[in-house]
This record gives structure tokens, C-alpha cells and sequence, in this order.
């Protein structure tokens, strides 16, 4: 196994299996809600319009946002299907990026380390839930990931042969702005301010700041703005100088001052939740950082640390918590992890030898336990029913488990995480590819995009609307015209004209009978559609109208 991990096929098999596992669900899975149909949505807009400036979703200017990850899906979409309807295209940009992520992964800690951990690193960066779920969504999470590896990895290769006495090539530096240009257009200041924190902490412990010279910045700031720039410039001049302005207050002021969209949370948040997300790098999580922290006088382990640390305590010091606002840190912690793994086999004295390392493995442990059952347990929860599926992959994936607390249990460290990466590929492949596709009720916007197309086929998207299901999946899989408005409204539109429909909620459908009775016309229910809206957490039924001749 050792002489297999330290060889290129080893890397080729990560990067074919982190591919393997991401391709079920970007291929089958529904559009999601909210982020992923937004940003879809505002592409498919972009086509339709060709104005690839502005960012809008229906009427609506979406002033928060860089059109980076808007142009990557324009150019999938217009490549591979020019009609704009199947979301699994407008995916393909974070697919290649988790992919891209997982190459210069595995190409940086084979420069900072060595190939046996470079293998390591790549597979638990490849197999980790949070880049996997990412991954297979139209959002900017995936490809932003690419370029946080490549200015980290960039700036730590950087640092590191400068600390070795080696030579620093100036493409090291191009690459750093480069793709510190590429973040911006993404997601705006979020890798800038990393690799600031990550080159400020190091040179203030260092108590060196002329290395910095090597990046170049008289020549890499102006490439970087040369990336950037242009669009910013484009788009206050399209919007009368309002988006830069809109996106400070709307977007990145709440998300300082306070918990956006009640997404808020404590300090701590997502230290409560790395063992779950980190997966499946949580198992040897805590005796990598004691082991980092003895070796932090190493150049690679200290600028691993550097990355990592004090932009964690950022995110956890800024209100507005996601699980995946930590996920440009995981490839440190995935590198920091498998050099650990990589020196315990090779029979060194490492935290690992210790029991209170097995006992650190419990949260691991309860987290692959809940990646099991979750396939099953969300389609039963949702269904009443238990998939055969599900079943047989929460079974297999419970006894991987086992065997690889087992493999703890008796200190075999790379084999528990060999096991538990292969498991985490396997459950996620078939949880986004096959199980979680099927479960309608999960899938209203599908369902009710569906129900149109055999109730009332032919009827275009201008004539439809909806009251008491406003979801961004809808207007994607219906059409842009679609009307999202209140139940009056919604009655008196279906009166206006023949030919019109309406999706109804249960408790709208009083509102929307009165208005439809007070403007003298009559609708037919074609059908009736029940499922669980995720977003609002709470089950919805709809009703599909059609206006009576």
C-alpha cells in the first residue's frame, strides 16, 4: 500500500475517483434551492439577454455577487447546450473546479512533502463532504476552491523554497495574482483577505517581511487588477454606479454586523461541525494539529498553519456562518493530516501512538455513522418507505465504518483512513447520483415544472404564475416570464386572459378564489402536488389552475 500511495497512479486514481463521485449527482440531481437555481437562473437570464454585465433574477438586479462563476456557466452552457435547460451544464464549472482543486493539491504537498502524502492529501481534499456537495452545485464554491489552492499553493511554495535557500521563478508570483484576479471576478475579497492573513501571520513570526518581495506584488497587483477590474468598471457603468455600493450594503455589511438571512451563529460554529464536514480528514484532525504545532518551525508545516488558523478564527469571529465559508481551508488541514498519516507509517513516534487519539476519533466516528444512515434515513423521513438502495449502501457504508474503528482501534491509521475515504466516495456517489434524485417530494419545483408540461402542455411561461411557492427552482425549470406574485394578484392575472394557469398553495387558495370570483371568471384544478419545501423547512401542497373558457 505504501509503495502504491507514494506512485503517479496513486494520484490518477484520486483524481478519477474524486470524478466518479461527483458526476452522479451534478448529473441527476434537480436544481437545488436557493443559491444554486439563482445563479443558474441569473445565467440562463445572461443567455437569453446577452447582456453578461448585469447579474438580474427576473426583474431583479442581483448586486451582490461578481459575474465570474456566471461567465464560466454561460461558456458550459453555450459549448454544450444551447437551449439553457439542463442545470447539470450550468454545474460542469464546479465539477472541474473541486477537480482542478484536488490537482494542485496533490501538486503542492508533493513540493512541500513528498508523493506518498501528496496521494493522501489529494484523496481526503477529493473525497471531503463539503467539497463533494459543493462540487455538484451551479454556485461559485467549486471553482472558488480552485483558485484558493492555487494563491495559497502558490504562496506557499513561494515561502518555502525561500526558507530552503531554492530558487523562487517568477511564474510562482504570476500564478498568485492570477488567480487572486480569478477569485475576485468569483467572489469578491474572500481569498485576498486569506492569503493576507496567511502572509501577514507569517511574516509577523518570522519577523521578516522582505520575503514577500518574491510575489512580486510592483508587477502582480497590476495583473491582478487587470483581470478584475475591467468588469467592476463595466458594471458601476451599467448600473449607474450602484453595485458596488448595493453589494456593501446588502451583502457584505449584514454579513458582518449580524446573522443574514437567520443565517447567524455563535463563535464556535464551525468548530462544532468539522467533524462532519472535514470529513473523512476529521479522524486524525486533532492529533495533526498537536503534531503541526510541535513542528511549526517546519517551512511547510508552518505555512499550512499559517493558512489555515487565523482565517478559521475570522470566519468564526464574522456573524453570518455557512458551513462552506470554511471550505478554501480544508486542502491545508488535508496536507497537515496526511503528513501525520505519512510519518506514523513510516514508524515514527507521532500524537497518533497516544489513547487520547483514538478517543478524539469519536466525533469521526459518530459523523461517518450519520453519512451512512443519512441516505436512508432522509428518503424514509421524506417517503415512509425504505429505499433498497439506501439500505444496502447505509449498510455496506455502517461496516466500512466499523472496520475502520476497528483499524483505529489497533493503531493502523492509514488503513482506517484509506477505508473511510473509499466509504465517503462510495455514500456520496450514490446519495447525489441515485437516492436523493428519486425523492420527489423533495423536488417540488421539478414536480410542478413537470405537472405543467402534462396538464397544460404548450403553455408558455408567460402565462403562468405562482403564489405560496416562490422558489428560484421554479422559475429555472418553468421559464423566466413565470409570474411570483400574491394570491389577489394571482387571481385576477388567470382572469385576465384565456389560457392562463396558476400554482396555487393551500393556504392562498381562499385569496386566490375570491380575486378569480370578483373579476367574474372560473379555474379548473388539474392537479394537486404535495412535497417538503427544505427551504422554509415545512411541507407544502400546491394546486395547478387553469382558467375555465
Amino acid at each position: 500500500m505504501l509503495s502504491f500511495l507514494a506512485s503517479p497512479w496513486a494520484r490518477v486514481l484520486v483524481l478519477a475517483l474524486t470524478l466518479a463521485a461527483l458526476l452522479p449527482g451534478a448529473l441527476r440531481l434537480p436544481p437545488i434551492d436557493r443559491d444554486e437555481s439563482r445563479y443558474a437562473q441569473a445565467t440562463k437570464q445572461m443567455l437569453e439577454t446577452r447582456d453578461f454585465i448585469r447579474i438580474r433574477f427576473q426583474n431583479e438586479p442581483r448586486n451582490k455577487k461578481p459575474a465570474g462563476i456566471h461567465w464560466l456557466q454561460a461558456a458550459a452552457v453555450e459549448a454544450l447546450a444551447p437551449d439553457a435547460t439542463a442545470i447539470w451544464v450550468f454545474r460542469l464549472p464546479s465539477v472541474l473546479g473541486v477537480l482542478l482543486a484536488v490537482g494542485l493539491t496533490l501538486a503542492i504537498a508533493r513540493r512541500l512533502y513528498d508523493p506518498m502524502t501528496a496521494s493522501i492529501a489529494g484523496g481526503l481534499v477529493g473525497a471531503g463532504l463539503l467539497a463533494q456537495v459543493m462540487g455538484q452545485q451551479a454556485t461559485t464554491d467549486g471553482a472558488l476552491l480552485a483558485t484558493a489552492v492555487a494563491a495559497q499553493g502558490a504562496l506557499a511554495l513561494a515561502y518555502v523554497r525561500q526558507r530552503r535557500g531554492e530558487l523562487v521563478r517568477p511564474g510562482l508570483a504570476l500564478a498568485f495574482w492570477g488567480a487572486q484576479g480569478l477569485a475576485l471576478l468569483l467572489k469578491g475579497p474572500v481569498i485576498p483577505a486569506i492569503s493576507m492573513l496567511t502572509a501577514l501571520t507569517l511574516s509577523v513570526a518570522d519577523k521578516d517581511w522582505r520575503w514577500l518581495r518574491l510575489l512580486r506584488p510592483l508587477v502582480g497587483i497590476p495583473l491582478m487588477l487587470a483581470i478584475a477590474t475591467p468588469w467592476f468598471v463595466a458594471i458601476q457603468l451599467a448600473t449607474d454606479g450602484g453595485f458596488v455600493g448595493d453589494a456593501v450594503r446588502n451583502d457584505l455589511l449584514p454579513k458582518l454586523i449580524g446573522g443574514q438571512e437567520s443565517h447567524g451563529a455563535p463563535p464556535g460554529y464551525y468548530l462544532a461541525l468539522v467533524s462532519v464536514t472535514l470529513l473523512p480528514a476529521s479522524l486524525v484532525l486533532w492529533p495533526a494539529l498537536k503534531e503541526a504545532w510541535n513542528d511549526r518551525l517546519d517551512a511547510p508545516t508552518r505555512v499550512l498553519l499559517a493558512w489555515a488558523i487565523p482565517a478559521w478564527l475570522l470566519f468564526e469571529a464574522v456573524p453570518t456562518k455557512l458551513p462552506h465559508y470554511v471550505l478554501p481551508l480544508f486542502p491545508a488541514l488535508a496536507m497537515l493530516a496526511a503528513r501525520l498519516l505519512v510519518r506514523a507509517a513510516d514508524g515514527e513516534p507521532t500524537a497518533l501512538d497516544r489513547i487520547w487519539a483514538r478517543v478524539a476519533a469519536a466525533p469521526w466516528l459518530v459523523g461517518s455513522i450519520a453519512l451512512a444512515l443519512a441516505p436512508a434515513t432522509i428518503g424514509y423521513a421524506l417517503d415512509q418507505r425504505l429505499d433498497p438502495a439506501a439500505l444496502a449502501i447505509g449498510l455496506a457504508a455502517l461496516a466500512a465504518t466499523l472496520l475502520a474503528a476497528i483499524a483505529v482501534c489497533y493503531r493502523r491509521w492509514l488503513w482506517a483512513t484509506a477505508i473511510s475515504t473509499l466509504t465517503a466516495w462510495s455514500v456520496l456517489a450514490v446519495a447525489f447520483g441515485q437516492i436523493l434524485p428519486r425523492l420527489d417530494a423533495l423536488w417540488l419545483g421539478r414536480e410542478a415544472a413537470l405537472s405543467i408540461v402534462r396538464q397544460a402542455p404548450g403553455t408558455s411561461a408567460a402565462a403562468m404564475a405562482a403564489s405560496g411557492y416562490a422558489e428560484p427552482s421554479l422559475v429555472f425549470a418553468a421559464g423566466t416570464p413565470i409570474r411570483l406574485i400574491d394570491a389577489g394578484a394571482a387571481g385576477r392575472f388567470l382572469a385576465e386572459a384565456p389560457g392562463r394557469i396558476a400554482l396555487i398553495g393551500r393556504e392562498e387558495q381562499p385569496a386566490f378564489l375570491a380575486a378569480l370570483a370578483a373579476a367574474g371568471a372560473e379555474a379548473e384544478a388539474l392537479d394537486t402536488l404535495a412535497g417538503f419545501n427544505y427551504s422554509k423547512g415545512r411541507w407544502t401542497t400546491l394546486t395547478l389552475y387553469r382558467r375555465n373558457p
